[in-house]
């Protein structure tokens, strides 16, 4: 299988509410995003993209625009994290985005596995689809999701 990969960073906070360790406090990480994509290549001469399974400044572009700009230097938050919600609420233009679980590493991979599951799938006809995603959120420590 012919697999590309890119990989993207930004910047986040979250805090873990009920975790025994520092995590339960607000802290931020510099996290890694890499995409893995599987499919044909593309075999069509004079088409930009040829000899190519995707460009790797669309991966780009399609991940920023799902995931990455919605991400980056924003708190992302549980939604039954009442406290921490209210107090993010009454900053002013404050960018928060509200998960349906607790942002753990593991939870946010699969979160983020979904949205771009969605905007890579099929994207020209070629079988593109996402492999792979790994979201390092420490240089030590990460999570990986693969389709089997």
């Amino acid at each position: 299988m012919l697999t590309i990969t890119r990989k993207l960073e930004f910047d986040a906070g979250h805090r873990i509410p009920d975790h025994k360790s520092q995590c339960r406090n607000l802290h931020g990480h510099r996290y890694t995003l890499e995409i893995t994509l599987t499919g044909a290549v593309i075999d069509v001469e004079g088409n930009s993209d040829n000899g190519m399974i995707m460009d790797f400044s669309d991966i780009k572009a399609l991940a920023k625009e799902h995931l990455v700009d919605v991400w980056d230097h924003a708190f992302l938050v549980y939604e039954k994290d009442e406290a921490v919600r209210g107090f993010l609420a009454s900053l002013p233009n404050h960018k928060t985005v509200v998960i349906d679980r607790i942002p753990t590493v593991e939870n946010l991979a699969q979160v983020a596995w979904n949205i771009l599951q969605a905007a890579y799938t099929d994207r020209y006809g070629t079988g593109l689809r996402l492999q792979k995603l790994v979201l390092h959120e420490t240089p030590n420590c990460w999570s990986e999701i693969t389709d089997a």
